[in-house]
């Protein structure tokens, strides 16, 4: 799956494959220009993580994504065609902004918002008790919504959001008010909804949900696409020269075996193995660092460490921060 930021030199190009895809969106509130050229493309299948510091753009992107407004300038499309009032059925959509009635039983609420996306009572019915059975939500029906709690209204929305079976979800800070049991059961439910090909966007400001569920990431920072691409491309690219090594044998000849071009940022042992982080200097390259190790102790594992996204999302935004500076 693939993301694509594309250049104004491409903007008359057909792009194929794509679930929902934007081009060159621009949009004003007054003065402000809150996106500018954005353009994204997300193929069919997978979980799209779309990032960015609050007040980046993002939530007015999703909410031209669903129509909700207009942009002032560019195209949307669904699976080719242009996207229309009508397709928004095949689209899921958990805003942030939580929009249920508080007065309302649960059953009677969950009932109403699922025949609003074009589900028959009976397809309704049947789709909610299968959710409420699944999620142990069955005790909840004849409760107001006003009684839940924060989380549990949460997971309520969530239910309305999936039972219509849509092609795509769009997920708005989906684990907002949620214990790390619900959390974790909800990124199941997610997961296991990708698995029978629903695609999701899922707009998140927490980076371990990114690296548990998204294969791609799409960010932005001030209206502008930033970074984009297969998450484990980006660790690769974004990452330093630091080693994690793995090791049995004597941690003071793994020591002497590294000379002047590698330094130990950090070592950990027990009685069977010694783990540690190592940065290399200069020219040096990851064959030195293999061939000075395996001169002096056992290898059990060596790898070139990854930065965690948390740190890529931290870097990419001070980097954009110091870009617009310095023009």
């Amino acid at each position: 799956m693939r993301i694509i930021c594309y250049l104004a030199a491409q903007r008359f190009e057909t792009y194929m494959g794509y679930i929902l895809e934007g081009r060159e969106i621009n949009k004003h509130f007054g003065s402000f220009h809150v996106l500018n050229d954005v353009s994204i493309g997300v193929s069919e299948g997978q979980i799209t993580g779309l990032l960015g510091p609050n007040g980046a753009g993002k939530t007015t992107l999703i909410r031209i994504l669903n129509q909700i407004t207009q942009p002032d300038t560019g195209s949307l499309f669904f699976k080719g065609a242009p996207l229309s009032a009508e397709v928004l059925k095949s689209i899921g959509y958990l805003p942030e902004e939580r929009g249920l009635y508080r007065k309302m039983k649960v059953w009677e609420q969950a009932l109403y918002l699922s025949r609003l996306k074009g589900m028959s009572q009976a397809e309704a019915t049947k789709g909610l008790n299968d959710w409420f059975e699944k999620l142990d939500m069955l005790s909840w029906k004849n409760k107001p919504v006003e009684s839940l709690s924060k989380g549990m209204q949460q997971k309520l929305q969530f239910v309305i959001t999936v039972v219509s079976k849509p092609d795509l979800l769009i997920l708005d800070e989906p684990f907002s008010g949620f214990d790390p049991v619900n959390a974790a059961e909800i990124k199941d439910q997610i997961l296991q909804l990708n698995s029978e090909g629903v695609s999701v966007i899922l707009s998140t400001h927490n980076m371990e949900s990114v690296e548990e569920l998204c294969s791609e990431i799409c960010m932005i920072n001030q209206g502008k696409v930033v970074l984009d691409g297969n998450v484990q491309s980006i660790k690769s690219a974004h990452a330093s020269d630091q080693f994690f090594v793995k090791f049995e044998g004597s941690h003071v000849g793994f020591a002497n075996a590294l000379g002047h071009q590698f330094e130990i940022l950090d070592i950990k042992s027990n009685q069977d193995f010694h783990q540690s982080v190592i940065q290399s200097h200069g020219n040096a390259q990851p064959n030195d660092l293999l061939r000075a190790l395996t001169s002096s102790v056992n290898l059990i594992e060596f790898s070139k460490r990854l930065p965690s996204m948390n740190d890529i999302f931290l870097k990419v935004v001070e980097d954009s921060k110091s870009l617009e500076h310095a023009e």
